[in-house]
């Protein structure tokens, strides 16, 4: 058995979803696959739900339209009878309505996972139907029901054994060969809808190999593989074939795109092979991540992470940063949800670099209770494994370096224009 994972690039078009079919046609395996929401709905989606919070239903309605449209528009295209692709999703769309013309918007989190994640429920009703339409059987199965998670909203934890147990007896190779889930979402013990972090398909789709035992998990991707930089920020960048978990989760924590942090755990626990695949060529082999490889990577490799906020704390009595001082601060910046990228520390003072985020304003002040704190919005962190001084000047030429960590191998900068 094996999974294959299509992302919103994926799916973002007729066209990408008439592609999937050709993929999916010469699969001769037991197949799980793992849909994303198609193209940016994720993010359409976010403005309904502030408009929502607001209390300013006409708008989340207007914005929930656009949405609507955009969908119907594709499945116009991709039918025969569009018919087939409409009466799909209608129910998920009347549910949503539903829920923006009844709810009361109190917690921003719990609401984000409630409305946000039909993106992905829409998506997978349409590649399920146009599927069928195309005659390849196959099973659509509600992840909500299936992925138990806690309830920690928007960054959910997946509670493997309870996942396990609906998972296996949902998804029975005897009675269909192909079963087509959500990525991204799942829900806790009461039924609530939760989100795994954005871009958490990949882990879905990981957590799914994980536990169904697959033979390999696939992610489809709209790159050639791996590569050692982002081609959209850098020039000649080359495909890495294969790397390790090690080196995989290295990249991941540093800010690549290419695959979800969280992804790798669940692989690496039983072995499981992960490939990425270009979308485009599909008989082409992509990357392969694994346990061990015969060609380590030996090319530098650029990871630029953007939207950065230097945050530098100290205690407000002069004192030494002792233990308590770092553990008060960063208990501070977990409970508000701060993803840290870059940690440095002196005698007197603490400095992080996070990712912008809503809560930003939130840490902020609870740090200005218990410490002084500066801060520096709108940078970037650029790291660079395999450095040398050649690449380092060239990626770095007219910037403002803040902060700088250097180790054997990695060089970090967070840095501004």
């Amino acid at each position: 058995m094996k999974v294959y994972k299509f992302g919103g690039a994926s799916v973002r078009s007729a066209e990408g979803i008439r592609n999937i079919a050709k993929i999916v046609s010469g699969v001769k395996d037991d197949l799980f696959i793992v849909v994303s929401a198609m193209g940016k709905t994720t993010n359409a989606m976010e403005i309904v739900l502030e408009e929502f919070m607001k209390a300013n239903r006409p708008d989340s309605l207007k914005k929930l339209k656009e949405v609507e449209t955009y969908h119907y528009e594709i499945i116009n295209e991709l039918f025969a009878n569009p018919a087939l692709g409409t009466n799909a999703v209608a129910s998920s769309f009347n549910e949503l309505k539903d829920l923006i013309n009844n709810g009361i918007g109190d917690e921003y989190d719990r609401w984000y996972d409630r409305l946000v994640s039909y993106g992905e429920v829409i998506s997978t009703k349409i590649v399920a139907a146009y599927l069928l339409d195309s005659g390849i059987q196959n099973t659509w199965l509600d992840m909500r029901k299936l992925l138990v998670t806690d309830s920690n909203f928007r960054e959910a934890n997946v509670r493997m054994d309870e996942s396990q147990t609906r998972l296996k007896l949902a998804a029975d190779f005897s009675k269909s060969k192909i079963y087509i889930g959500q990525g991204f979402i799942g829900a806790n013990i009461k039924g609530d809808p939760t989100t795994l972090g954005r871009e958490g398909s990949d882990y879905t789709a990981a957590v799914v190999g994980n536990l169904l035992n697959a033979e390999s998990v696939s992610i489809w991707k709209d790159v050639p593989g791996i590569l050692n930089a982002d081609p959209r920020i850098f020039e000649n960048t080359v495909l890495i074939p294969e790397l390790t978990y090690l080196d995989a989760v290295e990249l991941a924590f540093s800010g690549a795109q290419i695959i979800h942090p969280k992804t790798i755990k669940p692989l690496e626990n039983k072995q499981i092979p992960l490939y990425v695949r270009p979308f485009g060529n599909p008989t082409e082999a992509g990357s392969v991540i694994k346990s061990t490889t015969d060609n380590p990577i030996e090319i530098p490799v650029l990871i630029l992470r953007k939207n950065q906020v230097l945050i530098t704390v100290r205690p407000r009595d002069f004192s030494f940063v002792l233990e308590e001082s770092l553990s008060k601060a960063f208990a501070i910046l977990n409970k508000n949800r701060m993803k840290i990228s870059l940690i440095q520390s002196s005698a007197i003072s603490i400095s992080v670099s996070v990712d912008n985020s809503r809560y930003l304003s939130g840490a902020l002040d609870e740090l200005g209770n218990e410490f002084k704190v500066n801060y520096n919005t709108g940078l970037e962190l650029l790291t660079i494994r395999g450095m040398n001084t050649e690449i380092v000047n060239k990626t770095t030429l007219g910037r403002e370096i803040l902060l700088t960590q250097k180790t054997r191998r990695i060089g970090r900068f967070l840095m501004r224009e």
